[in-house]
């Protein structure tokens, strides 16, 4: 430590890790903690990380606790949908999106309390230490970051387990054992990972879902539905205008119930690694199928296949942790520029683990039915008008067939 550190803000959930820290700051930088704790969605009771605090010795104005759910979704998980961003072409980037929100507020608070350094929990093996430091310092250029995973020795549960017991801090029966596996939840998704998924062969065991229904203990009767989308966001499902996070928690239910939005993946990680996650996406899956839809008849081709093309860079940035980046910014800018026109509604039936569009409407749609008609189209489209068409596009081909004899 070449220089004292006064006051610190750190990511706290109130869980064992983040407690262990929190006592840990205070043991090995003698320094002053302020804890804040984040309301995503995650679906658990944020009260106790209070108590808990205030039991491990942290001021009561001093504990923050803020709901962002409406922020959250608002602000970082539609931009993203509107991108239709994948990362490798199947992850839904559930984990990746919630941490520059919660770098914002980290950074807000300490220039709020007067924190000359900020500290979160994420491992020296993942993505999320990139994350959140890259949002760190973007935010706040001179901002000093504690990381203790890549400073302490306390690398195992065991360890973790002893060091809370030598200070006083309560550690609930459940964290006694070793855990299955590892998780991370918000209002968009559930990922699970490590231990029991770490041999990419084994098929992921039932007990690890917690976000959606068996996909074949669903319904047996298909559900439809209807979204309604203004410039290019989800407002209405079924007719009924929500909230962007009440939207999204209604099709969490309903793709929960159908088992909607499970993913198996391998994936490679930007510290270097291949890592096997299972995560879980209804509402956003449902999302993400019902914006491309609405895209199909509002978009032009030129546009549409540019989009595509950008959505593999932007998943990429957010991925890696580029939130705050110029580069995030201008491709946003782009994108919502496309969705000006992305107005309409989708339908979708949601049936066992699937869920497919079926229909959709637009006042501002692309598709002229007397153009792409078999029928007669009363002169709408001349097909003679192709021929010339295809000879210009041959051109070249033709003359590379004529050069090299084939």
């Amino acid at each position: 430590m070449s220089q004292a550190i006064n006051r610190v803000v750190l990511a706290y959930s109130g869980g064992l890790d983040t407690s262990v820290i929190l006592k840990w700051l205070q043991t090995e930088y003698g320094c002053e903690v302020v804890t804040f704790t984040a309301d995503l969605g995650q679906g658990e009771e944020l009260e106790p990380a209070r108590a808990k605090a205030q039991l491990l010795g942290i001021k009561p104005e001093h504990i923050f606790i803020e709901d962002l759910r409406e922020e959250f979704v608002r602000d970082y998980v539609f931009p993203m949908m509107r991108a239709n961003a994948l990362y490798e072409g199947q992850y839904l980037l559930g984990t990746s999106i919630a941490r520059p929100l919660i770098a914002k507020k980290q950074i807000e608070i300490a220039r709020k309390v007067g924190a000359d350094a900020v500290s979160h929990g994420a491992t020296g093996k993942g993505n999320d230490q990139v994350r959140f430091e890259l949002g760190y310092y973007a935010l706040a250029p001179d901002i000093r970051i504690i990381a203790p995973w890549r400073e302490w020795s306390l690398n195992s549960r065991e360890a973790l387990i002893a060091f809370a017991e030598e200070h006083q801090i309560p550690v609930s029966k459940d964290k006694r054992g070793e855990s299955p596996f590892s998780t991370d939840a918000n209002l968009l998704h559930t990922s699970s990972e490590g231990k029991v998924l770490e041999d990419p062969w084994e098929e992921v065991p039932d007990y690890v879902y917690s976000r959606t229904d068996n996909p074949e203990d669903a319904p047996n009767t298909p559900e439809y539905i209807t979204i309604d989308f203004e410039k290019g966001d989800a407002v209405a499902i079924n007719g009924d205008p929500q909230s962007p996070a009440t939207l999204l928690a209604t099709l969490n239910d309903m793709g929960k119930r159908h088992g909607i939005g499970r993913l198996d993946l391998v994936e490679n990680r930007f510290v270097g690694m291949k890592s096997r996650g299972m995560y879980e996406t209804p509402g956003g899956t449902i999302l993400h199928l019902a914006h491309r839809g609405i895209e199909q008849i509002t978009l032009d081709r030129g546009a549409a296949h540019l989009k595509d093309e950008l959505a593999v860079k932007y998943a990429g940035l957010l991925y890696n942790g580029f939130w705050f980046s110029p580069e995030r910014e201008m491709l946003q800018a782009a994108i919502d520029h496309s969705q000006a026109r992305v107005n309409g509604t989708v339908r979708l039936k949601l049936y066992k683990g699937s869920a497919s569009v079926v229909g959709r409407k637009s006042p501002d749609s692309l598709y002229s039915a007397s153009v792409v008609t078999f029928e007669d189209d009363a002169g709408a489209y001349d097909q003679r008008d192709a021929e010339g068409f295809i000879k210009l596009n041959a051109l070249r081909l033709r003359l590379l067939g004529r050069r090299d004899g084939r």
